[in-house]
Order: C-alpha cells, then sequence, then structure tokens
C-alpha cells in the first residue's frame, strides 16, 4: 500500500503557531498514518507466519528420519513364548533330506528348536449352537399349565417364533465394535461374519442395544451416574450431536483414574446443555471439585456453591487470540498472564513429580501475582477488558488457581476432552441418533464399555459379555 507523509511540529512554537482546525486535522492524518502502519505491521506477521509455515515443511522434507525405534521409546519387546497350556495343536518338523552343503544324507541330531503360531482357527469358522430342550409341565393341584423349566442362558420369554436367539458373546462383540471402537453397524455385521460365521442384520444389532439399554443395563448406567456424584473430581464437557436430524448436545462426565481403582466414564445426549442437564449428573450441593470450560452453563447461579477448576488451557488459549491482534502496550496484560499461568502449570507438574519443596510458597507468590494483574480496574482497550473481567470473575471465586491450593485437583480438562474423542467419531461416521431411544441406547453402552475400557481388561469383549451375563441375571423376568 502507499506511503501516507504528514508534517509534523517539531518544536512547542511550531505547535503553539496552529489553529484548533489545523490541529483536529493534523490528528486525524496522524491516525490514518497510524492504521495504515498496524495493516501493513499485520500483513508482513501473516507473510512470515505463512512463509515460516512453509519452511517448516520444506525442511521436514529434506530432514529424513532414521528407521526403527527411536531413543527414549522405551526397550524393544518381542513377542513371548505361550504358556503350556495355551498350545492346542503339536506338529513334526521332518529332518532334513541332506546337508546343502555337501550333499550328503548323513546327519546327525544335535537338538530341537522350538517356534510357534498363533492364529485363528478356521477361515470360515463354525459358530457354536447349544440345543436346550425345556420341559413344559402343568400342575395336577391347581391346574396352572405351561410352567417352564429354567435356564440362566435361556431368556423367560424365549419361545416361539423368537426361540433362536443370539448369545450374549455374539451381542458382546457387536456392541464392543461398534460403541467400544467406532466401527459403524454396516462394517460390524460382515466382520462378525467372517470372524464368527454368525450371520446377523443392522436392525438386529439396533434393536439388541436398545432393549439392553433399556432393561437391564439401566441399574448399572445409573450406579455410574451416582458414582459420579460421590467423586471428588469430576470433569465435564460437550460436544454437538444430531438427534432425529436437529442439533443436540453429547455431555461427558468422567471421574480420574486413582490408585484403588480406575475413573468411570457417563455420557448422555440431550436438546439443550443448560445448568439443568448439568445438574442430573452434577448436582448443585456437589462437594468435590468440578473441572470444566468457561461455559455459560457452569457459571449459573445454582453452581455457585459448587466448587470449580477452569481448564487453564482454554484460558491460555483466549489470551494468545489476544495477543496475535494486539501490538504495543496493549499486549502487557496478556503476555504477564500467560507468564504467570504458564509458571503454574510447570509448578503443578514439578509438584507431581516429587519435587515439592517450597511449593506453598512460590503457589502463593503466583497466585498474588495473578490477582494484581486481575484486579478490577478500566482498561482502553476492550479485547483487554474482555479478557480482564472473565478471568477475573472466575479468579476471584477461587476457580483460576485451585490446583494451586490443591495439588490433586488437575488444572485442565484434558481428561474429558480425551474421552469424548471416541463419541465425536461415532458422531462423524453415523451423523448423530435418529431417536431418543437411540441416543439413550448410545448413552449407556458407550458409558458401561468406555468405563470397562479403562479398566484395561486382557478381553474387552469377554468384559463386556461378563456384563451382560450378570446383567441379564439380575434383570426381572418380563
Amino acid at each position: 500500500m502507499g506511503r501516507v507523509t504528514v508534517k509534523v511540529p517539531r518544536t512547542k512554537e511550531e505547535l503553539a503557531a496552529r489553529s484548533h482546525s489545523q490541529l483536529v486535522e493534523l490528528a486525524w492524518k496522524l491516525g490514518v498514518v497510524v492504521r495504515a502502519q498496524q495493516i501493513e505491521i499485520e500483513e508482513l506477521r501473516r507473510a512470515a507466519a505463512h512463509s515460516a509455515a512453509h519452511s517448516h515443511k520444506d525442511a521436514q522434507k529434506r530432514r529424513k528420519k532414521k528407521p526403527g525405534r527411536k531413543p527414549g521409546q522405551g526397550p524393544f519387546c518381542h513377542r513371548p513364548p505361550p504358556d503350556p497350556g495355551e498350545v492346542t495343536d503339536h506338529e513334526d518338523v521332518p529332518a532334513p533330506n541332506g546337508c546343502p552343503e555337501c550333499g550328503s544324507d548323513e546327519l546327525e541330531l544335535d537338538h530341537y528348536e522350538n517356534a510357534w503360531t498363533t492364529d485363528i482357527q478356521e477361515p470360515q469358522p463354525k459358530p457354536r449352537v447349544t440345543h436346550f430342550s425345556i420341559p413344559v409341565c402343568n400342575c395336577r393341584t391347581c391346574g396352572r399349565r405351561d410352567i417352564r423349566g429354567k435356564h440362566p442362558k435361556v431368556a423367560p420369554d424365549q419361545r416361539g417364533a423368537t426361540a433362536h436367539r443370539l448369545g450374549p458373546n455374539v451381542m458382546a462383540a457387536a456392541h464392543t465394535m461398534h460403541y467400544g471402537y467406532g466401527v459403524t453397524v454396516r462394517k460390524t455385521v460382515p466382520i462378525l461374519r467372517d470372524l464368527t460365521g454368525i450371520r446377523l442384520t443392522q436392525s438386529a444389532i439396533t434393536q439388541d442395544a436398545i432393549r439392553r439399554a433399556k432393561n437391564e443395563l439401566t441399574p448399572k448406567y445409573q450406579e455410574l451416574r451416582d458414582s459420579i456424584k460421590r467423586s471428588p473430581v469430576a470433569h465435564t464437557d460437550d460436544t454437538g450431536m444430531r438427534m432425529g436430524g436437529k442439533p443436540a448436545y453429547l455431555m461427558g462426565f468422567a471421574t480420574p483414574d486413582n490408585k484403588e481403582k480406575p475413573g468411570v466414564s457417563v455420557y448422555q445426549t440431550r436438546p439443550q446443555h443448560r445448568n439443568e442437564e448439568v445438574r442430573e449428573v452434577i448436582p448443585g450441593d456437589y462437594t468435590g471439585t468440578m473441572v470444566t470450560d468457561r461455559g455459560r452453563s457452569y457459571d449459573a447461579k445454582e453452581f455457585d456453591s459448587v466448587n470449580q477448576q477452569k481448564c487453564i488451557t482454554h484460558a491460555l488459549r483466549s489470551l494468545k487470540e489476544v495477543l496475535e491482534i494486539k501490538v504495543g502496550a496493549a499486549r502487557n496484560l496478556g503476555e504477564r498472564l500467560t507468564k504467570h499461568l504458564k509458571k503454574g502449570l510447570r509448578l503443578w507438574h514439578s509438584y507431581h513429580e516429587g519435587r515439592r519443596r517450597g511449593f506453598e510458597k512460590r503457589a502463593a507468590k503466583i497466585d498474588a501475582a495473578v490477582t494484581v494483574e486481575l484486579r478490577e480496574r478500566e482498561l482502553t482497550d476492550p479485547d483487554n477488558q474482555r479478557l480482564l473481567n472473565g478471568l477475573g470473575r472466575h479468579h476471584d471465586r477461587g476457580n483460576l488457581l485451585r490446583f494451586l491450593k490443591d495439588p490433586s485437583i488437575p488444572p485442565t480438562n484434558n481428561l474429558q476432552e480425551r474421552e469424548l474423542k471416541l463419541p465425536i467419531q461415532a458422531r462423524k461416521i453415523s451423523q448423530g441418533v435418529k431417536n431418543p431411544s437411540g441416543a439413550y441406547a448410545l448413552d449407556v453402552h458407550s458409558s458401561v464399555i468406555r468405563t470397562e475400557q479403562r479398566k484395561q481388561p486382557p478381553s474387552l469383549i469377554a468384559a463386556v459379555a461378563k456384563i451382560f451375563i450378570g446383567a441379564k441375571q439380575q434383570a426381572r423376568p418380563p
């Protein structure tokens, strides 16, 4: 853009000689020059950032990485030999016919070497079908008819057209692949057919998920929701969802892992995300600490008595967005707050790494510095004023640096951000849910399976099948 030149008085006498109209015109021209320079600086900054990004990509292309395990990634681990009880078949390898060096057939046995191969049983496995012969009796005394025998693997209403059903293991595999690993229902059907030889339809998987969610898995789901209320720390966040083609919200709640037991993860889908929906899981009289972002639903007056920890990463992101468009003295507030918050994060991490000497003194110093920066005052810059009002309100309530007063509280909401990755993946591949029944099935199965997955069982499908069998035995007969 073209240069704009303005003749500015150099002495007080020259300035005093100007009339009022001339001074107003001079001030207007100077404002135009300053604005033009700001635009030029911003264009140069973007061009430099663009050039740096491309140069970084070019440097990555030129830098060739060596193959293999990198230093610091741990020792190389090979597959260990199987236990003797795991070996199902044995084959003897014939001895060589002759020496490959001289061709002689006079070979003497020296020793045997062991080798193993672990594989699925057959390319086209045959499913396991169990026939139950159920006695049906009549009472001679009272005349009651159709008194059926009971078996734990046979449902009370399994008769007639529904006498042939799929077992809990195959349904646990289907729901685990869909809700636990993000495989679509359409792909789950051929995968199960190729691995197990069992043929089922998409509607069978969906109907079974809805039926289990509304019946035997409801107590388990409610138990997980109640455990959130009793946890000393609870993380919560939300993401967008589609229910019946309309906008909705998928809310997530999680508790951190501890030495005694792993945490739990709970999901719920609602048309709105207000404090009423949050209080369905985390009540207004919650005695623990709620780790959240700076959403409006968490700042409602119903949560005034609840201790909160606002995610420091979100606060640093807001500060970074303001600093990207500020120059000069307008950057002071953002730079100082960023420095103090990052120092608090490093102090918290060093505490959990074992370096705890002088933690309280250093934490109090950081808290005092942040208090000075967020004191109530009027700023000329509107963006800085917005930051001051928002962060200052949370700091006055003690919700910004609570992790420095109680190191057991995490400073970020990273746990819930990670717990929402799987539902976000399911949302992308399925484009949401069709109705409230499907939403409830998503909430129940995702909560149960994800909580079990956090326990890191040897087989997730076997663990889920065990839950299905136990819930079915405890459920009331229809």
